[in-house]
């Protein structure tokens, strides 16, 4: 890991791997970077404590991988099946496709099949009603959350710079793939942020990466996602014994490895890596016993499970994935990532089907959502909570194909709610055909500053100082959301 371990504690980790501690290498990794950064003189790493007085302490961050189409989903378009069939040039809009108006994009792969701007128009496949006292208007395929619609914020007005499947990642850090990459927002949280729970780890991924699978970059791998499973008897990579060890054995030779430890410390007085590594052990240890009892739901109610929709094939999966976020935002869990739509490219990208494949989608995100959304409220949770629903790009307002959408990075939404943000609302806006970011456009790094001041968190001031980032990085609060 570049700390100058010595090949004793290399030997040390691989018989922890052994014995089903390996996972405390992030935990041993956290330490010691602090401590090392702390150590250069004049700049001291964050404290672990807010800046300022924080609105929320935790976020679920909900991600449908593959581009979502925002006009079937939280932007209704009834020009769409107006001008259906149409050329853009046959239309009053014929302006939206000025040359000067798709700047913002910065293709990967010239002359690429996707990406491509699809100029017949297609019209919307599904229908829409109002929702909530707010009458905020989000398509049949999301009756649950629309359902909740008094207490999200629609943003209907992000937009990025890649065409194509990068943007996930661009998403996460902010950065283009042929740019160097940043920190993703949940490994600055994961920096900026003590730990609430020091039996688990503070930043966790649930669901399919297939792109850029690091988070910390520059702040190093403690700082990445923890990858985990919803499987009570394996949620945790390396969090049981190779072997098979009952768990008095385990606690036997965990203690073992507790005294051979302390022993070589009294011979090392203040040798602050082993220090941190004698901790690190002992997190992976609790970890390893608090993590399954986490995703075990057994002491869940069956209206609850009904809630998340586990009572249903369709929705289970998914319920239980949103189910064991608010586990683990109860127990003090900082950031839950959790992506949705298995797949390279993932599982939303209809470039042909388009209704088939957003009916079978959203059926199985919509309830969850919903569910996790309303079970936050009824526990007191949504208020310290922020909850993300996103995609890394919305869907063409042209047909591909003869049913399909292709990928649409100059216009489309996401939502947020919980902790300092005010519901009921919607916020920006794009043109009648649902092209372009024309009112309160943000780009995606606008999310991450309103996240992070949210959880009472000043960027500039968790910054390197030998790693200035760029304003972009940084990015601008979404004020016209916060309560």
């Amino acid at each position: 890991m570049g700390f100058g371990l010595n090949q004793q504690s290399l030997n040390r980790r691989a018989f922890l791997h052994k014995t089903g501690l390996g996972f405390g290498g992030l935990a041993l990794g956290t330490l010691l970077a602090r401590e090392n950064r702390a150590a250069e003189g004049g700049w001291l790493p964050p404290t672990g404590l807010p800046h300022y007085a924080a609105r929320a302490r935790s976020v679920i961050w909900i991600f449908l991988r593959g581009g979502l189409s925002h006009m079937e989903s939280f932007d209704p378009k009834p020009a769409l099946n107006q001008y259906q069939g149409k050329t853009f040039a046959e239309t009053p809009f014929d302006g939206i496709n000025d040359p000067e108006k798709r700047r913002r994009v910065r293709v990967v792969v010239v002359n690429d099949a996707n990406g491509q701007q699809r100029n017949k128009i297609y019209p919307l496949q599904v229908g829409f009603q109002p929702g909530g006292r707010s009458g905020i208007e989000i398509s049949d395929w999301f009756p649950h959350i629309r359902g909740c619609a008094d207490d999200i914020s629609v943003i209907r007005s992000m937009w990025t710079t890649d065409d194509n499947h990068g943007a996930q990642v661009q998403f996460h850090t902010g950065r283009h793939m042929l740019d160097v990459q940043e920190p993703s927002i949940g490994a600055w949280v994961n920096y900026g942020l003590g730990t609430l729970n020091e039996n688990l780890p503070q930043f966790i991924n649930i669901g399919p990466r297939f792109f850029d699978k690091r988070d910390g970059r520059y702040l190093g791998p403690a700082y990445d996602a923890v990858p985990l499973k919803i499987d009570p008897k394996e949620p945790l990579a390396y969090a049981r014994p190779e072997g098979d060890l009952s768990a008095r054995e385990q606690a036997a030779q965990f203690d073992l490895i507790g005294k051979l430890n302390r022993f070589r410390a009294t011979e090392h007085a203040g040798d602050q890596a082993l220090e941190a590594r004698i901790k690190s052990y002992e997190l992976a240890y609790r970890m390893q016993m608090a993590v399954p009892n986490v995703v075990d739901f057994a002491p869940e109610s069956e209206e609850t499970k009904r809630l998340y929709g586990l009572d249903v094939d369709a929705t289970k999966p998914f319920g239980m994935q949103l189910l064991a976020a608010r586990r683990f935002v109860e127990r003090g869990v900082r950031f839950i990532q959790i992506q949705h739509g298995e797949g390279a490219a993932g599982e939303w990208d209809a470039h042909s089907g388009l209704k088939a494949n957003h009916t079978k989608l959203s059926r199985q995100v919509d309830l969850p959502t919903a569910g996790l959304i309303r079970d936050l409220k009824m526990r007191g949770l949504l208020d310290e909570t922020v909850v993300v629903f996103a995609t890394e790009f919305g869907r063409t307002p042209g047909s591909q194909g003869t049913d399909g959408r292709d990928h649409h990075p100059y216009g489309f939404s996401i939502w947020m709610a919980g902790g300092g943000v005010r519901g009921g609302t919607v916020h920006g806006a794009t043109d009648e055909l649902g092209f372009h970011a024309v009112e309160d456009d943000h780009y995606v790094t606008d999310v991450h500053a309103t996240l992070l001041h949210l959880l009472g968190l000043d960027s500039h001031r968790l910054e390197l100082p030998d790693r200035k980032r760029l304003d972009s990085d940084h990015g601008r609060v979404i004020r016209g959301i916060l309560a």
